[in-house]
């Protein structure tokens, strides 16, 4: 089917003026090179489970030491009332955060799904599962998400429909990320685009693939802990997406 495909490819681009050798094509889409890169996705993929399963343990381990943790601030801190309010504040601040990231992800992903299924595209519910996942990624995610379910429909289906694929990502992803997620976050969390690409590099160079899958959400969890504390407000400000109102500064 792919060598079908390249032919009839290079056989319209002839017909557009575009002069391409069919064998040179080909050679760039070698079957063996192909298996190869896919056993080394799959087993980059197995290390990031592996990598994520300790993220949850340890994310379980905060939960279960967290019920214990007001009762350690009341011991040691000398206004223990303020600073449980100001725990309680950053940690309602999180929770909105990561609630609306995630239903915004699901959002995406059965959207996604939901689309790849009216066009007929086998392993619709995979590929929405995949976009839920990169969703928490900025910018790369859902490039990354997209990729295998283009790639699919071009080689099953043509690509008129591998362009409807890519159109349709795009769409969901405009939709939920510029209109859907700053109404229902609010324009104090935001994060400035090159906050969160220095993230992206930051905290995948220190947790690797794990790292770019959790870099917005870690972020945002320093921006809001920074945010609670009047010495660091300003660290918070220069981190966010646009200058707050000074009526509510």
């Amino acid at each position: 089917q792919l060598n079908a495909l390249i032919t009839q490819t290079t056989v319209w681009l002839g017909g557009l003026g575009i002069k391409l050798p069919v064998g040179g094509v080909t050679e760039l889409f070698d079957p063996a090179g192909a298996a190869k890169l896919l056993g080394r996705l799959l087993s980059g993929f197995g290390g990031l489970l592996a990598n994520s399963m300790l993220i949850i343990l340890t994310v379980l381990f905060l939960m279960v030491e967290s019920t214990s943790l007001p009762e350690k601030l009341r011991s040691v801190s000398r206004n223990p009332d303020k600073t449980l309010g100001d725990l309680a504040a950053f940690m309602a601040s999180v929770n909105h955060y990561l609630v609306i990231k995630a239903v915004m992800s699901l959002i995406t992903g059965l959207a996604i799904a939901l689309y790849l299924v009216i066009l007929g595209i086998d392993f619709a519910v995979i590929w929405g599962s995949l976009a839920f996942f990169m969703n928490f990624i900025p910018y790369i995610g859902s490039i990354i998400a997209a990729i295998p379910a283009v790639t699919l429909a071009l080689l099953d289906a043509g690509p008129v429909i591998a362009l409807s694929v890519a159109a349709g990502f795009v769409a969901v992803n405009i939709v939920v990320g510029n209109v859907l997620e700053p109404r229902y976050l609010g324009k104090g969390l935001g994060l400035s685009t090159l906050v969160v690409f220095l993230s992206l590099l930051f905290w995948g160079w220190i947790f690797g693939p794990v790292g770019m899958f959790l870099s917005t959400p870690l972020t945002m969890i320093v921006k809001i802990a920074l945010e609670n504390d009047p010495r660091s407000r300003w660290i918070s400000v220069l981190l966010s997406a646009q200058a707050p109102d000074r009526n509510t500064s």
